[in-house]
């Protein structure tokens, strides 16, 4: 169930960590890995020069090697392998900036909306295409007058007198891949009421492209308006109902954000992996600059951070397979936007947590980089341009903020998740100072975690009895509010990891990932209550919080930290240990 470990801790032996992959995800996960090292990157600085057919030739192996297939059933030509996969291959091509951007776009919100929601005569001609490369895909939502609010759409869709096709008229902006994509997933309204989702070709009559965006960062993909003028679009090339396009839209944007934090977490760890060179490499005061104590601080966080992404991605990637992995051709539109959306809020931690990873990350490495990381020559450099459009993508982090605390009030209203019960019962052990101990490996961690989220709880009531039913404008309290429910998923996925597998580096690494949470939680439930009116039952949460947060010790910061940068140091990258 979908937001389940907001109201109810889980047992370790429930998560799929990494370590779990069985031989066929390791397989793609090195198909992926070759590919990218020996095909993508020597030709880095084409694709960040913008050489669109060095771009075109590379998505089109990768298609020869089936990593665009593999979210395309095997009876359209594709893989047809699970969401676990998925990430895999999005993580992998997470370092490759522009490129990266290109692939995952195209496997991913292109042609997803037709896996999932196209007829049998739509996945027969188009899914064999694009699984191969030859197509191209991309996605066109974004207008000028809307973007967060994609209801806002102004593109309208009109029947023609012969009732045979649409007439679109509108313009879509900042579309990925739009230069070189043979296919666009169109959102209109019909009739300027219904919002209906449609499959454009770039040949239809009515359909030009506006010129190249010149971007910050990720300049290897292309960007473009997309302009439509009384565009052609055969009746037959309407994706799902009419009037159901929002169910596609939003359904499969919780995919590719699944898919944007992969591709974030594989990233950060490129993006250490160049700080941990450099510092390795370079020499000040007569000693390697990795070899300073403010060094290894700034590697080990970075590492547990990576560490805590990694764990809830793989979580996340497990759950999303439970949901999607056994629909079939008989699955109606509305069950399988029901299944895509059981764990949309899990999807939205993900992306939020992997952009900001990735920007917490290239920006430290940045800094060990000194004066050399605002050097164009230095990767590093591109990778800090390239980062920050993550936390744009998909839905904006204050969206996918929002998007927490708002499902899981709803699922509470709806019976799906027993929030009531879980915050009275969050409220008595606070009055009670009462939490569940534990014994044996990271007792204190889990103690940590399951204060987190009493706390959690504890803030949800507090919150909905302060604004009732006008706690959806409440956003400033909502936003703080999700920010506790995400360091509490990614904190409980790296200590069931660690506690799973026993390995002594990642209770390391888990260790640090609590403590860091922890802070963060003390400072939002600090800056949580200062929002709030000073009322009685406000000023007693806050002493009830005080006290137990006062029960919550960490030791050994130093020398822990220093252990884990060791290791990495010494491997020269953040390794996967097992």
């Amino acid at each position: 169930m979908g937001g389940h470990f907001l109201v109810r801790s889980v047992e370790a032996s429930d998560v799929f960590t990494p370590e779990d992959l069985n031989d066929e995800q390791k397989m793609i996960a090195q198909t992926a890995k070759q590919f990218i090292e020996k095909e993508v990157m020597p030709k880095r600085e084409a694709i960040e020069d913008q050489d669109f057919e060095a771009i075109v030739g590379l998505l089109r192996k990768a298609g020869t090697l089936g990593l665009l297939a593999h979210s395309i059933p095997e009876a359209y030509g594709g893989l047809g392998l699970d969401k676990v996969s998925k990430g895999i291959v999005g993580e992998e091509l997470g370092g490759s900036s522009g490129y990266g951007v290109a692939h995952s776009n195209h496997t991913c919100i292109a042609t997803l909306p037709i896996t999932y929601f196209g007829s049998k005569e739509q996945k027969e001609h188009y899914l064999p295409k694009l699984a191969s490369g030859e197509y191209l895909g991309a996605y066109c939502l974004t207008e000028p007058s809307s973007g967060s609010d994609a209801l806002a759409a102004k593109t309208t869709a009109t029947l023609n007198e012969e009732k045979t096709h649409y007439l679109l008229n509108g313009t879509k902006l900042y579309i990925t891949n739009a230069v070189f994509s043979d296919t666009f997933i169109v959102y209109a309204k019909v009739d300027g009421t219904k919002f209906t989702a449609f499959i454009v070709e770039k040949d239809f009559t009515g359909l030009s492209l506006g010129p190249e965006e010149q971007k910050m960062g990720i300049k290897g993909s292309s960007t473009r308006s997309v302009i439509l003028e009384d565009c052609e679009v055969p009746v037959e090339n309407v994706l799902g109902e009419v009037g159901k396009g929002h169910v596609i839209a939003f359904n499969v944007l919780n995919l590719g954000r699944f898919n944007l934090g992969s591709a974030c977490m594989g990233a950060a760890k490129s993006a250490l992996r160049l700080g941990i060179q450099h510092t390795n490499e370079r020499k000040q005061f007569k000693k390697r600059i990795s070899e300073f104590g403010i060094t290894k601080e700034k590697v080990a966080l970075m590492a547990a951070r990576i560490f805590a992404a990694e764990s809830l991605q793989y979580r996340t990637a497990d759950l999303i397979e439970g949901a999607l992995g056994d629909l079939d051709e008989t699955d109606t539109d509305g069950t399988v936007g029901k299944r895509m959306m059981e764990y949309a809020l899990e999807c939205a931690i993900c992306k939020v947590y992997g952009s900001e990873t990735l920007d917490y990350v290239v920006d430290e490495s940045l800094q060990l980089h000194g004066g050399a990381g605002f050097i164009k020559e230095y990767p590093i450099e591109q990778m800090y341009r390239d980062s920050r459009i993550n936390r744009i993508f998909e839905g904006t982090n204050e969206i996918n903020r929002l998007l927490v605390p708002g499902l899981f009030f709803k699922k509470g209203a709806k019976g799906e998740l027993p929030v009531q019960d879980a915050i009275n019962e969050a409220i008595d052990r606070l009055k009670n100072g009462e939490e569940a101990t534990y014994s044996g490996d990271l007792a204190g961690e889990r103690t940590a975690i399951d204060h987190i989220r009493t706390v959690y709880l504890a803030f949800s009531g507090l919150a909905f009895q302060q604004f009732g039913q006008e706690l959806d404008d409440a956003q400033e309290t909502l936003i703080k509010l999700a920010d506790i429910g995400i360091e509490l998923y990614a904190a409980e996925s790296a200590v069931l990891r660690a506690y799973k597998s026993k390995n002594s580096l990642q209770h390391l690494l888990a260790k640090t990932v609590v403590e860091s949470s922890f802070s963060h939680v003390k400072s939002v439930a600090g800056e949580l209550l200062g929002g709030f009116a000073p009322t009685p039952e406000v000023e007693g949460l806050r002493r009830l919080i005080a006290r137990a947060q006062e029960a919550v010790v960490f030791s050994d910061r130093i020398s822990r930290n220093r252990e884990i940068a060791s290791v990495v140091n010494e491997n020269g990258q953040y390794v996967r240990l097992s």
